[in-house]
């Protein structure tokens, strides 16, 4: 296949030819792509620790009883972990809700704080819920404050500039995420984890996220957790160099993903954003809507048909993605820092989130 083909080149790293050939939009040959929803070849079947979550609390953070997930791992690939879709009908649409409507509040962080002043972008979901409400199909039309989103922080605020965590840039974690991702990490054996930093990402159909290791977290003994809602995705996951080809496997609404152990450290990307499989606007997945009876202590809360109807229409042309993990182990200080750094500091725009359209480059290419 060309995939195959193009690893075994010279001249560019094997992940730079592969994640080059995959940002194609013209490639239609995606037969190398592994599909979880069609396992097969280097894909096996993953054991969860089925009894350390119970059903109540998988119900309290919108999943399935653990017993009803399937988990596969790759062969190559120690302590990686993709869980399809475990969520129940409806939850998906809480955690989109509140990747657009609550996380992107202050004192959270994102890109759009960058170039715009304070009181611009204190609510930037009452700005665009209207204009997006109304927008038709046209790629002409001027986007929405949310639609410019590209990154949110939360917890530990993550600096772009640096590549580091500070103890003076900080902000509560979300209750409902911390507890989804809790459930989450200790299903796939990882007891106590604590959610305390997580970075949002928002992507469009001309969106993606360059080749990078999530390596600044204090504690490499933690997993990385990654959610994805929306459109769909090619991920590549590669090796601890970039001369390793990556494995480019899809990433479909509502599916996990867990990086642990050696698969904690390898180079990943997202070279590009697919529509959803079923050739739907939406996928089915998001289409219904949350049961009236949620139980009790549940972190999933109802949305109004008004609030998701902005979301869908965002969701459309979108992909969002959660990564969640944990800075710190148990007792863990950061080191002291110098007079420079002490400051929390602001990001930069993100080094390896990137947009292109016909108009012009919009993030400068920094793989």
């Amino acid at each position: 296949m060309a995939a195959a083909a193009l690893t075994r080149e010279g001249g560019e790293d094997a992940f730079r030819r592969l994640f080059r050939f995959y940002r194609q939009r013209d490639v239609s040959d995606l037969r190398g792509v592994v599909d979880f929803s069609a396992p097969g070849g280097q894909v096996f079947r993953s054991q969860l620790n089925i009894s350390s979550v119970s059903d109540q609390d998988a119900y309290r953070a919108g999943l399935q009883p653990v017993s009803q997930w399937k988990a596969y791992g790759l062969k190559g690939y120690p302590g990686f972990i993709f869980i399809p879709n475990p969520f129940l009908p409806g939850c998906q649409r809480h955690w989109v809700k509140q990747c657009l409507k609550l996380y992107p509040q202050k004192p959270n962080v994102c890109n759009l704080d960058l170039h715009m002043a304070p009181e611009k972008t204190i609510d930037l979901w009452g700005q665009s819920k209207e204009q997006l409400r109304r927008k038709g199909s046209s790629k002409w039309e001027p986007r929405s404050l949310l639609e410019k989103l590209r990154w949110v922080t939360l917890g530990y605020h993550y600096n772009w500039d640096t590549k580091k965590y500070s103890a003076n840039h900080h902000t509560p974690f979300p209750s409902d995420l911390a507890f989804l991702s809790e459930q989450v990490a200790t299903a796939c054996g990882f007891r106590g984890f604590q959610a305390q930093a997580g970075i949002l990402n928002y992507y469009h159909f001309d969106s993606s996220l360059g080749i990078h290791v999530d390596e600044s977290e204090l504690d490499h003994s933690r997993p990385l957790l990654s959610f994805s809602f929306g459109q769909s995705s090619i991920f590549l996951l590669g090796g601890l160099k970039r001369e390793e080809a990556p494995t480019a496997m899809f990433m479909h609404s509502g599916d996990i993903m867990v990086m642990s152990g050696v698969s904690r450290l390898l180079y990943h990307a997202v070279p590009r954003v697919l529509p959803n499989p079923e050739g739907t606007d939406l996928p089915s997945c998001l289409s219904q809507a949350l049961p009236s009876d949620l139980p009790v202590g549940s972190v999933i809360e109802h949305s109004s048909d008004e609030d998701w109807q902005v979301c869908a229409k965002y969701l459309q042309s979108s992909r969002i993605n959660m990564t969640i993990r944990q800075v710190l182990a148990e007792g863990q200080k950061f080191p002291e820092e110098s007079g420079a750094n002490r400051k929390g500091q602001a990001p930069s725009e993100d080094s390896h989130h990137e947009e292109n359209s016909r108009a012009k480059r919009l993030k400068p290419n920094t793989i």
